[in-house]
């Protein structure tokens, strides 16, 4: 009989994980909440114009797109013959590819009943069509904080500081976040001379410094065809005689990271937020930021900021995002500063391991056949009046391979009943 599965890059939960991710969630919510960001839901499709609209960056050539209602087989066959026939004519809805498109979309619908300055939380799940491979799925929950309205330093620092101090209580203190701002990224190209339509590609090459080297990158660009004299420049410019590390944050660091030309207004920007989150987190020195003149960032909609979340434990972030200005403009028709955070929950999420005892007492009834249901249900309601969480197991031959299971499931303790047993006669006994 072959395996039945669920589709491919996508998964099951047995409890024990469900519960695990549960209780990651349920920290995530509570700390975004404590600082001020309020969640909100859309739904899981969005009209496919605005997934299309041209700010999904690559994700766009990912999304899960819906054929319209009503649309019989004969018609699909006829339409995938007509090389000009536009895909609306076939699909009028996709699955969200990200949160952060739905966001724009729900802040034009609803401004009006709006704060000036919104706090939102997004926690659901979305869909890419990727190629399923390890740690690349095609549903996959997104935990989404963002800042609408504020232009200012103010609101990446708040995203940080509540990004931090989330990962301080899921107890993976110790993590930093790599910053750079897209406009730096643009001056810099252009004092090397890049010209404007090379610029995507010479950043898909940028992004491998880490991973190739700077000899490397100046390789790949020749190989890309990048402006000879350009790649000259800014191959002298990463083979220049000192560190790549920028640290401690400031502006002597942050200066010292970029080409002369660079505006001002971006360093004092990014200034600003180390000085903010540094406040918040109460330290003189030892700021929990690293300035990174190379961080690139994968979306096409950044316009300032960007960051990154590391972790000492894993060599991979375990979040990122950056300042999008841009976008919630193209719903409204007038621009709103926008900025958002999306920590890495499936990441996180496979890092943790449950306590034992995060949900208190968890209790398997290990009963004869013969004890009667009233019994059975009555001693039950008083454990889960006391806060328990309690099963019910029939006594097997096998009772080891039962509180196995069991302690796979959660479960903390157990008690064996027979017919007459009372609550006070109930021996709880812990599961190792």
């Amino acid at each position: 009989m072959a395996a039945v599965n669920p589709p491919r890059g996508m998964r099951d939960f047995l409890p024990a994980d469900k519960t695990r991710r549960e209780r990651v969630l349920a920290v995530i919510r509570e700390r975004y909440r404590a600082h001020g960001f309020d969640e909100i839901e859309t739904p899981v499709m969005e009209e496919y114009s605005r997934l299309h609209a041209g700010i999904g960056g690559d994700n766009e050539k990912l999304a899960f797109n819906i054929l319209k209602r009503g649309l019989d087989a004969d018609a699909v066959r006829a339409a995938a013959d007509d090389a000009t026939l536009d895909v609306t004519a076939l699909a009028d809805l996709g699955l969200r590819y990200d949160l952060t498109v739905p966001l724009a979309r729900f802040y034009a619908t609803h401004r009006a009943q709006l704060p000036s300055v919104f706090r939102s939380i997004q926690i659901a799940p979305v869909w890419r069509a990727e190629r399923p491979q390890k740690g690349r799925y095609r549903q996959f929950m997104q935990c989404d904080i963002d800042i609408i309205g504020d232009a200012t330093a103010r609101a990446e620092a708040e995203l940080i500081v509540a990004s931090l101090d989330t990962l301080d209580a899921l107890g993976l203190e110790g993590g930093t976040i790599r910053i750079n701002d897209r406009r730096a990224l643009d001056a810099m190209l252009d004092a090397f001379g890049f010209a404007p339509d090379e610029r995507p590609g010479v950043l898909i090459t940028i992004d491998k410094l880490d991973k190739i080297g700077p000899d490397g990158v100046a390789a790949e660009l020749r190989d890309r065809g990048a402006t000879p004299t350009a790649v000259d420049a800014f191959e002298r410019f990463l083979l220049r005689p000192q560190t790549r590390e920028y640290t401690p944050y400031g502006e002597r660091q942050i200066r010292k990271g970029l080409p002369e030309g660079v505006a001002d207004e971006v360093v004092t920007h990014l200034v600003a937020v180390g000085e903010a989150v540094a406040a918040a987190r109460g330290v003189a020195h030892d700021i929990p930021l690293v300035f990174d003149p190379f961080l690139v960032r994968g979306m096409g909609y950044y316009t300032g900021t960007i960051f990154e979340l590391a972790h000492p434990s894993v060599s991979y972030s375990l979040g990122g995002g950056g300042r999008y200005d841009g976008m919630i403009g193209r719903f409204l028709g007038q621009q709103v500063p926008a900025v958002g955070f999306s920590i890495g929950f499936e990441r996180i999420a496979d890092l943790l391991v449950a306590s034992a005892d995060a949900e208190g007492t968890s209790v398997v009834l290990v009963h004869d056949r013969d004890v009667p249901v009233a019994e059975l249900l009555t001693l039950k309601a008083a454990l889960v009046a006391e806060g328990a969480r309690v099963r019910l197991e029939q006594r097997t031959k096998n009772l080891k391979a039962l509180l196995e299971r069991a302690t796979s499931d959660g479960y903390t303790a157990f008690a064996t009943v027979s017919a007459g047993t009372r609550r006070e006669a109930l021996e709880l006994k812990p599961l190792s």
